[in-house]
């Protein structure tokens, strides 16, 4: 309850809806912010543990649509991200299958960005990964200093232009800002507890990373 982003986001719940109406999540996921919000007003520890350990709090993008439009100017999505936070730091997250996904986000997109200066990089989206790239994408795959060439990229290149190698003294500045916000420990954490879990279930790392990364064993839509 001492959040801030607790505090922030969750004022006065009149329990109107109009959060979920306009969700985005909501019209495709088994997910409603009002209920999740409803939960933690509640203050039982027992609802609320079974949230931490659900997949439902790994629905919500983010958007903040919910603060749009809300009448009192909450913010469920706010109190989805202290969830999820609360989630990570007691090791909850990895008993749900949308939860265990934090593994490949934290490997992927955090290496990108601290190894490369992006969140998405050609060098690590491959089409093995990705089927859904379609067969050119392979041939891009195969064929990259070629495709960003014809199309004006600096890829991997000295100097200004999209995809350009981005100095090392950058790359520092950006691990110091990891190190400093709790970035890097956060991610340390995700790592940690996920390998265990992947032992657990008797996984290789690399099973486990394929696992979370590219299958889907429950019904998470709202059909």
């Amino acid at each position: 309850m001492q959040d801030y982003r607790l505090k922030e986001g969750l004022k006065a719940c009149i329990n109107c809806g109009t959060c979920t109406a306009v969700c985005p999540a909501a019209e495709f996921y088994r997910y409603n912010p009002k209920n999740i919000v409803n939960i933690v007003q509640s203050r039982d520890d027992d609802r609320i543990l079974e949230l931490l350990k659900s997949d439902m709090i790994w629905y919500c993008g983010e958007c903040m649509s919910c603060v749009t439009r809300c009448p009192r100017t909450n913010a469920p999505g706010m109190v989805i991200i202290a969830l999820r936070s609360l989630s990570v730091e007691l090791g909850y997250f990895v008993e749900s299958e949308k939860g265990r996904q934090q593994y490949a986000l934290a490997k992927v997109l955090c290496g990108n960005i601290l190894n490369y200066g992006y969140c998405v990089h050609p060098e690590t989206f491959k089409y093995a990964s990705h089927p859904e790239y379609g067969t050119v994408g392979k041939w891009i795959e195969e064929h990259l200093e070629d495709v960003y060439d014809r199309v004006g990229a600096n890829y991997r290149g000295d100097g200004p232009g999209p995809l350009r190698k981005i100095a090392q003294e950058s790359l520092d500045d950006l691990k110091r800002i990891f190190d400093v916000t709790g970035a890097t420990a956060r991610v340390d954490r995700i790592k940690a507890l996920s390998l265990e879990k992947a032992k657990e279930m008797g996984l290789s790392e690399e099973e486990y990373f394929d696992k979370v990364f590219n299958k889907t064993e429950c019904n998470h839509l709202n059909n």
